[in-house]
């Protein structure tokens, strides 16, 4: 996958533990006839590259990455969870793209994830100067799927290691000039929620392999 064009790139936030599905590594749920790691990259990686994968503690040879992703570790601190991963992700960039404008966020068990996140938050980032843009649906905010403003928010590594920044990205957006970006309730439901319970497996007909189980 090259350089998008739009100076965009992406991380995919896979490094949850699954434990209220016995601590299974979510990005190898199956949906649809294919891992949702494997979904999430096709959707993100032709307007959003390169795409990162912020795979927390798991060891990055369990999720089989997809050709061409780049795995990221969590940084050295005992915070966990998608705030250090976004911040990880831009220490990445930092290092190896400083060029890039953008990042997008997505949470890897976000399967109805629009076809067009891309494209709309970056939109309205420009329009509006945004910090960071965040997905809304139903009043509710989904900020583990987001487009952050590499420029904005290039001191949030540094704050993760100092023990500065907040312990969550909700937090964060409180802080930071956020515009959240509503999306309408589709013939599947809420295009962010995410897979978190054996009833949340059931409803979307998801599974995972019997090779991939922990």
């Amino acid at each position: 996958m090259a350089q998008s064009p739009s100076g965009v790139a992406s991380v995919i936030l896979a490094g949850g533990e699954g434990s209220r599905l016995g601590g299974v590594v979510k990005a190898n749920i199956e949906w649809g006839g294919e891992r949702l790691i494997e979904r999430l990259v096709r959707m993100l990686g032709e307007t959003a590259s390169p795409v990162l994968i912020g795979h927390g503690r798991h060891d990055p040879g369990r999720l089989d990455l997809p050709a061409g992703c780049i795995p990221v570790a969590d940084l050295e601190t005992d915070q966990g969870g998608p705030l250090v991963g976004v911040a990880s992700a831009l220490a990445w960039l930092a290092r190896n793209r400083p060029e890039t404008g953008f990042l997008v966020s997505a949470a890897v068990d976000t399967p109805l994830l629009p076809a067009d996140f891309v494209a709309r938050t970056l939109a309205k980032a420009i329009e509006t100067g945004a910090e960071v843009v965040v997905a809304r649906c139903g009043g509710q905010l989904y900020p583990t799927n987001a487009l952050w403003s590499v420029a904005a928010f290039k001191d949030l590594p540094e704050q993760v290691l100092a023990g500065t920044a907040p312990f969550s990205l909700k937090r964060l957006l409180e802080r930071r000039r956020a515009v959240p970006l509503d999306w309408a309730v589709g013939p599947s439901g809420d295009p962010f929620q995410n897979i978190n319970t054996p009833e949340d497996l059931a409803r979307f007909g998801a599974h995972l392999p019997d090779a991939l189980s922990p």
